[in-house]
């Protein structure tokens, strides 16, 4: 089995500013007028993008939220952990990989505006994972958590924010 240093390797990743690496792979050449948006966007943006994303045990993704729906895709390694904080304070998880019977799904929807952060299920291990959004990402529409505020909104997930965010 190949592991993260070959797929960083073969498939061009460079880091990410919230964990692990990534590679863009898609960007629709379409563009959703403004117009046709949800409230919150600050101007046109692509049907839809696409990027490779590689996490490891010491580079997990922290903590983030889009103003897009993004969908998760499994490829290659070991399961991996979505965190998901949600607007009404409730956390739940979804696990994304090629193991049913430990409740892994080949894919996973996370719907915009949830705080989501991903970590490798095994010590040791890299998830591949690809992520499409639609509408397609802007870095306007991404927001790093901010530890501070998120502890504040969310005391009762204290060792999984504190783990999954920046210090300061």
């Amino acid at each position: 089995m190949a592991d993260a240093r070959y797929w960083i390797s073969k498939l061009g990743l460079v880091p990410h500013g919230e964990g692990g690496w990534y590679s863009e792979t898609y960007r629709s050449s379409d563009r959703l007028p403004l117009v046709s948006l949800p409230v919150g966007y600050t101007g046109n943006r692509p049907c839809s993008t696409a990027i490779y994303f590689l996490l490891t045990g010491s580079a997990p993704s922290r903590f983030h939220r889009l103003r897009s729906d993004e969908v998760w895709h499994f490829y290659d390694g070991t399961g991996l952990t979505l965190h998901l904080l949600h607007a009404d304070g409730k956390y739940t998880c979804a696990a994304v990989g090629r193991r049913p019977e430990r409740g892994e799904q080949f894919q996973v929807t996370v719907p915009r505006g949830i705080w989501m952060a991903g970590e490798v299920q095994e010590p040791g291990g890299f998830a591949l994972v690809g992520c499409t959004v639609a509408p397609g990402f802007e870095q306007d529409d991404f927001e790093l958590g901010a530890r501070a505020d998120l502890l504040a909104k969310y005391p009762d997930y204290h060792e999984i924010i504190a783990r999954l965010t920046l210090p300061g």
